[in-house]
């Protein structure tokens, strides 16, 4: 039981928090950057080994059990890694309802196969849906120790998993379309991942949880999770709605070519906001007691995310075409008017997330509620009213919407109490966004001088045109340029940090 507590203890990672803050950032950059490099890799050779129908098959089949996923985590990793202290029994609790949880979601979707079916008009998706639903038991099984990992902010040990697996299973998907197993290449690669990340955790990770005990003290920390869980079920089953609508109504080879297009945009956004979000939560719940430290930090990193995902965004809608044809090939031109669509997300999608670390890290899990089912309708109704005008009047509609409709609820509802206001977000979400229309308009007025060039020529030329103009404006908008000078600044001191001779850590292993 000793071996355990080393787990759970925290106050070590207050003393130098900012150098851990900023090498954590670091380190889960650079795997969210291998793992980008593995992930779009894969991707190329996958989309060129397959037809669209095939990941169309797949994507039906996920979008059904997306809806479910979130049940087996039930918002108790978050719990676990916002509560300041906790115990051992806790965490066994947490985790065996874990496990109960993904074990009967995986029965559930296995019974449900046969319906899934029924509903597309499609007989393949019963043994896809069959062997997809027993990666549900199986990241059950790494909930809790993930959440341990996290919550001692190891972020190393997190990457070595995140990339080991996504390697594992872009291997076996590869080999498995090389040697013409069709959709099944993209069933093996899902199991495979997950069947790694299991293996990687349990060896990683040295905390093993105890037998099931009363008078935990659960209650605080089941009612975060619940609220956490219901707000990310209605988010899910809203967002995850559009592939649901297209599948039934347009057929597997229309979900294929939309699943593809929203992945050209939300790969980068995640790789990008996954290694922020995994370190921040956990700092902003350490600072809990200090309002003004806890400000300061949020804003800077706030601001820095807008303005690095407004610069790069910004071309993303003037090269939608030629980027989706270097990275899908010729048979997926199609998809290009979807991700051109879907680029105008980019403008809310990040600062939900932001948002959420409001919510997360001061245990605001009732305003997490109100505020997704808020969202979770709206985006709804925005795929609803774009479905009359295919894929790509569903990835307008929910564009748009997001722009003009959730992104004030979230803010509204994120700064209504807590030392971050609503009027913070908006100010630092105004100051930012002018590069983007700065780097859009340079990369369209460069794209119209190459327009004749080949795919890959045209982004050789309008992706350094619209970084350099962009870059130029940063140096002369003053507050485009406060926000780079403090995220180089964070640079600098996790250079220095490394040169410095680290002590060991006793509680860290």
């Amino acid at each position: 039981m000793a071996a355990n507590e080393k787990h759970f203890s925290t106050e070590h990672l207050l003393t130098n928090l900012k150098d851990r803050t900023i090498s954590s950032a670091f380190v889960t950059t650079i795997a969210q950057g291998a793992q980008f490099v593995l992930t779009l890799g894969s991707t190329m050779v996958l989309a060129r080994l397959l037809s669209p129908q095939d990941f169309g098959l797949v994507a039906m089949v996920m979008t059904v059990t997306g809806f479910l996923r979130i049940f087996k985590d039930a918002g108790l990793s978050t719990a676990t890694v916002q509560q300041h202290e906790i115990t051992q029994g806790q965490v066994s609790n947490l985790f065996w309802i874990n496990v109960a949880l993904s074990g009967a979601i995986t029965l559930i979707v296995a019974a449900a196969a046969p319906l899934v079916a029924w509903f597309y008009r499609e007989p393949k998706l019963v043994s896809i849906t069959l062997l997809l639903s027993i990666t549900f038991l199986l990241t059950g099984l790494t909930v809790q120790h993930l959440a341990l990992l996290s919550r001692q902010m190891r972020f190393k040990d997190i990457a070595v998993i995140q990339v080991g697996s996504l390697l594992v299973g872009s291997v076996v998907g590869i080999a498995m379309a090389w040697l013409k197993y069709g959709y099944w290449s993209l069933v093996g690669t899902q199991l495979a991942a997950a069947i790694s990340s299991l293996v990687l955790v349990w060896s990683i990770s040295r905390w093993r949880p105890q037998l099931p005990t009363r008078h935990s003290q659960m209650w605080p920390l089941l009612n975060f999770g619940a609220n956490v869980s219901v707000s990310n079920f209605f988010y899910t089953l809203a967002r995850g709605s559009d592939s649901l609508l297209i599948g039934r109504f347009y057929g597997p080879a229309s979900v294929g070519l939309y699943s593809r297009a929203a992945a050209l945009l939300n790969s980068p956004l995640q790789q990008f906001l996954t290694p922020i979000d995994a370190v921040f939560v956990p700092v902003l719940s350490r600072l809990q007691v200090e309002p003004e430290r806890y400000r300061r930090t949020f804003l800077q990193a706030f601001e820095a995310i807008a303005l690095i995902t407004f610069l790069f965004t910004g071309l993303f809608f003037v090269l939608a075409e030629p980027l989706t044809l270097v990275v899908l090939g010729p048979k997926w031109e199609k998809a290009a008017a979807i991700f051109a669509a879907f680029t105008f997300a980019a403008l809310f999608y990040p600062f939900f997330v932001t948002a959420n670390w409001l919510f997360a890290s001061q245990r605001r899990g009732r305003d997490w509620l109100i505020a997704s089912m808020w969202i979770s309708g709206l985006t709804f109704c925005s795929f609803l009213a774009g479905l009359p005008f295919g894929p790509v009047g569903v990835a307008l509609f929910y564009s748009l919407g997001g722009i003009f409709f959730m992104l004030p609820i979230s803010f509204g509802m994120a700064g209504r109490c807590g030392p971050v206001r609503t009027a913070d977000l908006w100010a630092g979400f105004f100051r930012q966004l002018p590069v983007w229309g700065v780097v859009l308009g340079a990369a369209g007025v460069a794209r119209l001088s190459v327009a004749n060039f080949p795919p890959l020529a045209q982004l050789s030329v309008c992706f350094p045109a619209g970084l350099g103009i962009g870059a130029l404006f940063i140096y002369i908008y003053g507050p485009n340029r406060e926000a780079f000078l403090s995220f180089f600044d964070a640079l600098r001191q996790w250079q220095k940090k490394k040169l410095r001779p680290l002590k060991a850590d006793p509680l860290v292993t």
